[in-house]
């Protein structure tokens, strides 16, 4: 499998190191994806770490060049039937998230089960995220994501409180306070690593996939 990544900056460079942790070939590693030769990019996944104005202005490039496509770009969920409805169109695979951390789609099918159970019991949730200062999108995906589930699974919007400080690579806590308790689900990274092994993993998915997959759904098959 050859991969290409799309945007290289620090997520880059960590996609970059854990694809030779896998063995597996760098094609190219672009800041400009469109420019990438569309023969080498028809036999490449891309993954993608830009911006949501690059991802904006790039994904139908994508969606029509690449042999598929996993996205960890955030910042994009207006547009989201657009992106799905490109590849759907060209035939292209892709997976997305709001987080490639194996743990924090655990902490996804924590929040349904535990959601369920809290259902109609008196319990508000809310949501706290903490990332570093260079973070672009408050709150963060992966919280809105959280406050989706959560919705979903208990019936309630969760309110979501964003703190930008230092380098913090990414901290997670989601409560539900009653009359009489309160419950914590929390996940904290150490590092960037987790969020780039996830997505190479989602690239290796890819070989025969059909279809737009969230990463969620495919892990938690």
């Amino acid at each position: 499998m050859k991969i290409i990544i799309s945007g290289y900056g620090k997520m880059g460079h960590m996609v970059e190191v854990a694809l030779l942790r896998r063995g597996l070939e760098l094609a190219e590693a672009s800041e400009d994806v469109c420019s990438v030769d569309p023969a080498l990019a028809a036999q490449c996944v891309c993954i993608d770490f830009t911006t949501p104005a690059a991802f904006r202005e790039n994904y139908k490039w994508m969606a029509t060049h690449f042999k598929a496509v996993v996205v960890g770009t955030t910042g994009w969920d207006d547009i989201f039937e657009d992106v799905v409805g490109a590849f759907n169109a060209a035939g292209t695979p892709m997976v997305y998230s709001s987080n490639y951390s194996i743990g924090v789609n655990a902490v996804f099918a924590a929040l349904e089960k535990v959601g369920s159970i809290l259902k109609g019991n008196g319990y508000v949730p809310h949501i706290e995220e903490i990332h570093h200062v260079h973070k672009l999108d408050a709150p963060s995906g992966t919280a809105k994501t959280m406050a989706s589930i959560v919705d979903q699974s208990l019936g309630i919007r969760p309110d979501i409180t964003s703190i930008r400080q230092g380098e913090v690579p990414g901290t997670h806590v989601v409560k539900f306070k009653s009359e009489v308790d309160k419950i914590k689900i929390s996940h904290e990274a150490f590092s960037r690593e987790g969020f780039a092994d996830g997505a190479v993993l989602a690239a290796i998915l890819t070989e025969g996939l059909v279809g737009v997959h969230s990463f969620k759904e495919l892990i938690l098959k």
